[in-house]
């Protein structure tokens, strides 16, 4: 069921992407067009829920990247952090939780922010979080050339791609 058939259109419960596809004619909660339908499948992933980490590719390179040193780029090789997501329209709590530290980002989309790193590198810089088709892409301007991430969904999986000055970290985490 979506949401122009749960009636939440008409209740003004849709993003802002959402009411883009359905701002032609009023449709109702039954017979939804095959053009809506289409629509509404290319619209931005659900990021939401609780994601326990399954992989962790190349993570050390990039927390060298990043000048991180090697006492704690030991310890946080050994975590096995989860994610807990809440994703409503472009507002976007994410929430990286594991046994030595706790990181939450609480950003909208579009809007470009100072991000406090303090928890990963104890840096600050300029942040930028866009959809770029069903990807949520991170761009972080700062002392780090080339930082940032990327989070899709893929079936039950939610993938992450961390970048910084030219190292990249690949991270899989599964859907509870």
């Amino acid at each position: 069921v979506n949401l122009v058939q749960i009636g939440a259109f008409d209740s003004g419960l849709c993003t802002q992407a959402q009411v883009a596809v359905h701002s032609g004619p009023r449709h109702h909660s039954l017979g939804v067009g095959k053009a809506a339908e289409q629509q509404t499948a290319n619209m931005p992933a659900d990021l939401n829920g609780y994601w326990k980490m399954i992989s962790n590719d190349n993570f050390e390179e990039y927390l060298k990247a990043l000048e991180v040193n090697i006492a704690i780029r030991k310890i946080a090789t050994l975590l096995k952090p989860d994610k807990d997501i809440v994703h409503d329209g472009d507002h976007i709590i994410i929430k990286t939780l594991s046994t030595f530290k706790n990181y939450n980002m609480d950003f909208y989309v579009g809007k470009e922010f100072e991000e406090d790193l303090s928890g990963v590198d104890d840096r600050k810089c300029m942040t930028t979080i866009s959809w770029e088709g069903d990807k949520l892409v991170c761009v972080q301007k700062g002392e780090i050339g080339g930082r940032g991430w990327t989070h899709w969904v893929d079936g039950d999986e939610l993938h992450l791609e961390l970048r910084a000055a030219g190292a990249v970290c690949k991270q899989v985490f599964k859907k509870t």
